[in-house]
């Protein structure tokens, strides 16, 4: 971890952090899983000062996302996973078999989830993807370890509902905490620099009640809007319904709460989502589509 941070600290992104920054975020994706609803699958890009810098998640489709927006492999400074299914991971080797076409020379740190008995850590699931002779794409395993000059570094994000600091260096941090996805291990992350904030709740029901306090005051809360008010059953269990999202929204008063993950089951019923939050919580309420910016001043 001591090489990690000293590495972080020498790049442009630690650098940048020191002056007054433009911080953008952009939704690469908003949809989900389903093919029938025209958006790439869950992924967030913050840009600094004109630079891709923070990758969250990189669900199906957002490679062509990062591609339109003219972000830069090369200006990635780390890769954070709320959890590990299909649709906030599949585009993960080809972004890993893009940076090859690059000039790109560092170490990448990709934090993810802690694993349990339905799904791998996320060490483990990147050494699946991509382990030298024994990995999906084997023939990418030069990049853990190897001489491959883009190295990905993964990290496991253990279970905690206590908030918890992955990274604090010169006006960076990024901070995260557990939350309830069924039985999928799962991480809501908190992305500080200097003094603005952009909090990302991934998939969740809000069963174990600790997004509202990584978020508490954050700038921009990114919560996913699954499932209806009317959702029971497995939906229930891994989303957050409007009323849930409401709830949380004015437990930790954001700034502006951003609506993505946008399924086929919630798309055409933006006017009941809204009705549901409003009974909890008064504040800005967007919703996200691809290529949505959000600027930070």
């Amino acid at each position: 971890m001591k090489k990690l941070l000293f590495l972080l600290l020498l790049s442009p992104l630690f650098l940048l952090a020191q002056s007054n920054q433009k911080i953008m975020l952009q939704v690469l994706g908003s949809g989900g899983p389903e093919m029938n609803d025209k958006r790439a699958s869950s992924s967030y890009l913050i840009w600094i000062d004109g630079k891709s810098r923070i990758l969250i998640d990189f669900g199906s489709g957002a490679s062509l996302r990062f591609e339109e927006s003219d972000a830069n492999i090369e200006e990635l400074d780390m890769i954070l996973l709320t959890h590990l299914h299909i649709d906030h991971t599949a585009d993960l080797p080809a972004l890993l078999k893009a940076g090859f076409f690059t000039n790109i020379k560092k170490v990448l740190p990709l934090y993810g989830p802690y694993g349990n008995s339905t799904m791998p850590d996320t060490k483990t699931f990147i050494r699946r993807l991509f382990e030298d002779h024994k990995g999906a794409w084997q023939y990418m395993g030069d990049h853990l370890g190897g001489k491959a000059d883009l190295q990905l570094s993964a990290h496991n994000v253990e279970y905690s509902r206590e908030v918890q600091t992955l990274l604090a260096e010169n006006n960076i941090s990024v901070e995260a905490v557990s939350v309830h996805h069924g039985m999928i291990p799962a991480i809501a992350y908190r992305v500080n620099i200097g003094n603005k904030s952009l909090t990302f709740s991934g998939d969740m029901n809000g069963e174990f009640h600790t997004l509202e306090k990584l978020a508490k005051g954050t700038d921009i809360l990114i919560m996913h809007n699954a499932v209806p008010q009317t959702a029971t059953g497995t939906a229930a269990l891994l989303h957050m319904t409007p009323q849930t999202i409401g709830e949380i929204a004015q437990k930790a008063q954001p700034g502006t709460v951003i609506l993505s993950h946008r399924m086929s089951r919630t798309l055409d019923k933006e006017l009941e989502t809204i009705s549901e939050i409003r009974k909890s919580y008064k504040g800005k309420v967007k919703f996200a589509d691809d290529g949505s910016t959000f600027l930070l001043l």
